[in-house]
């Protein structure tokens, strides 16, 4: 957690995004860092738990993190969970709370409000158009999955 807390520093002392910090270890030894490049990347998705799962897969070259802990300065807002969730991380340690970087202005309620509403009812707009090439793709991928049994 040490290290997570020093990079959501370096994150500030840079000047490249929120004061946020992530480590992911396996088998004891840090295999994944990153800080939150939001501001210098132009990227918000660059959050630091994105950056530390990216840096993981990277030198795992795998896409899932299976076995591996995440240790992260402050609770993941929605999109790092959903990464957390689509990389296998079992656990997720944090230090500071949603409540905590709400106070310093980072609002993820809406989101999770959000997602509670129905497609119809939510604040973006969601339009489902059918398309027989989209549908194509899906259903070749589907094909040749059960043929190399993937």
């Amino acid at each position: 957690m040490e290290e997570a807390a020093r990079l959501s520093a370096e994150a500030i002392h840079h000047l490249d995004g929120g004061p946020f910090g992530c480590v992911i270890v396996k088998d004891g030894k840090i295999i994944g860092k990153g800080w939150n490049h939001v501001m210098a990347t132009n990227d918000p998705t660059a959050h630091a738990e994105v950056m530390a799962i990216r840096d993981a897969c990277k030198n795992l070259a795998t896409p899932e993190l299976v076995g591996c802990e995440l240790y992260t300065s402050a609770e993941p807002c929605p999109m790092c969970m959903a990464a957390i969730y689509w990389a296998c991380i079992p656990i997720v340690y944090y230090a500071n709370t949603k409540e905590d970087s709400k106070a310093l202005g980072y609002e993820d309620t809406i989101i999770y409000e959000e997602l509670k509403k129905p497609l119809n009812e939510r604040k973006i707009k969601m339009v489902h158009i059918p398309d027989d090439a989209a549908k194509e793709v899906f259903d070749y991928w589907k094909k040749k999955n059960k043929s190399d049994n993937i």
